[in-house]
């Protein structure tokens, strides 16, 4: 936990070296950064439930794989699509800042 508390302010204090504009800058760049990691973090968390409970679900009931996987697929994309979505905000905060 030291170390990525460390890692932050490192970041923290090169992105923050600037003034006026660039100081919006960097915080965009933290914030997208901060952003992405815990829409990653929540995504990989969703994705791991969802593959345990279709793991379990088979275990239990073997006939219904197949009904089973689909519905996985069907909802790690929709995880996913979050994450992406994340993704596009990030990118919009760090190349066509609307607060600049």
């Amino acid at each position: 936990m030291k170390k990525i508390l460390f890692l932050i302010v490192a970041i923290a204090t090169a992105a923050f070296a600037g003034e006026g504009d660039s100081m919006v800058q960097a915080y965009s760049v933290v914030a997208a950064g901060m952003g992405l990691g815990l829409a990653a973090l929540g995504g990989a968390i969703g994705m791991g439930h969802t593959a345990a409970a279709t793991i379990a679900g088979t275990a239990r009931n073997p006939g219904l794989g197949g009904k089973l996987m689909t519905t996985m697929f069907i909802a790690l994309a929709m995880i996913e699509a979050q994450v992406i979505y994340a993704l596009v905000i990030a990118l919009i905060a760090l190349y066509a800042n609307p607060f600049l």
